[in-house]
């Protein structure tokens, strides 16, 4: 971790008198507070703060600390740094995250385009669909579908996600088609293993119900849902963007169509708005543009 960030931190959690009042002071996650004071207190090798229910203060080993802190972001603020030369600024390597549809179907793409427009800009695409810790993994921005924000993490909302409700020709021929959402219950609903403890919502000209679903196949990825799908195990919800041209090409066949399944936020996930380079700022503000104006990604929202 960055030993001028970490510092800063720590001193304003002493100025401050809290990590939650250093969090707010500094734009920051509380999660991420207090990752730095940890790691300061390892640096320091002794614990720092005293900490009770009402306050913290410093221990021995942190009043040394907080002095040498302060002369460090004394010493730090006093020289010229990178990011005061405008031409310098969007450059380097940019780690980012995101499911395996999401990948294919919008990132890769919008990446490509990104990254015409920054040739001194390289970026290192995860495809992973579990919740990682940004700090520890070194991602700079994770790329999410919800509607359950984590709140120590900053989120920027780029887009939403519209979901539609699909079987293969071959399973509705078999077993019939659900004609209201209470009837998916009587068949195998393939889940997604994060998604709602297995309730699938819907709204109805404004009324909103939620059906509780199961199946024998659970997944936390979509395009094995998806997979699964098209081949005749059972019912699944997928994002619109995944399924559309399956749709079209009649592989697959759209259920319920008069109920609308609930959206889902897309969201930027970052760990700082303080302390965020110039790089990771250029790709946020592009992605917002890019999900609001690709021509192929707009035709995935009709739901939305």
């Amino acid at each position: 971790m960055d030993r001028i960030t970490a510092a800063r931190v720590f001193v304003t959690i002493v100025e401050r008198g809290s990590m939650i009042a250093a969090a707010e002071r500094l734009e920051m996650s509380r999660a991420m507070v207090t990752r730095y004071l940890a790691q300061m207190e390892e640096w320091a090798g002794a614990r720092l703060l005293h900490r009770t229910t009402r306050r913290l203060s410093l221990t021995d080993a942190g009043e040394r600390t907080l002095l040498l802190s302060r002369k460090m972001l004394a010493v730090a603020e006093a020289i010229d740094t990178v990011e005061q030369r405008p031409n310098d600024e969007i450059r380097g390597l940019l780690r980012i995250t995101c499911s395996q549809s999401l990948g294919q179907t919008a990132l890769a793409g919008a990446v490509t385009q990104y990254l015409k427009h920054h040739p001194l800009v390289a970026v290192d695409l995860q495809m992973n669909n579990r919740t990682v810790n940004l700090v520890e993994e070194r991602i700079d921005l994770a790329l999410r579908i919800t509607n359950e924000l984590d709140p120590n993490l900053i989120a920027r909302p780029l887009s939403t996600c519209a979901s539609v409700v699909c079987a293969s020709p071959e399973y509705l021929a078999a077993r019939g088609t659900p004609l209201l959402p209470e009837d998916l219950s009587d068949h195998n609903c393939l889940t997604y293993s994060w998604f709602g403890k297995s309730l699938w919502h819907f709204d109805h000209r404004g009324e909103k119900s939620a059906v509780a679903v199961s199946g024998n196949l659970s997944a936390n990825e979509s395009v094995v849902l998806l997979a699964g799908t098209l081949q005749g195990a059972g019912i699944s919800l997928q994002p619109y963007y995944s399924a559309a041209p399956l749709l079209a090409k009649g592989e697959l066949v759209e259920i319920l169509p008069n109920y609308t399944p609930q959206a889902m936020g897309i969201y930027g996930i970052y760990t700082s708005r303080k302390q965020m380079p110039a790089t990771l700022r250029s790709m946020l503000d592009f992605l917002v543009e890019w999900f609001a104006t690709d021509e192929r990604w707009l035709a995935t929202l009709r739901r939305a």
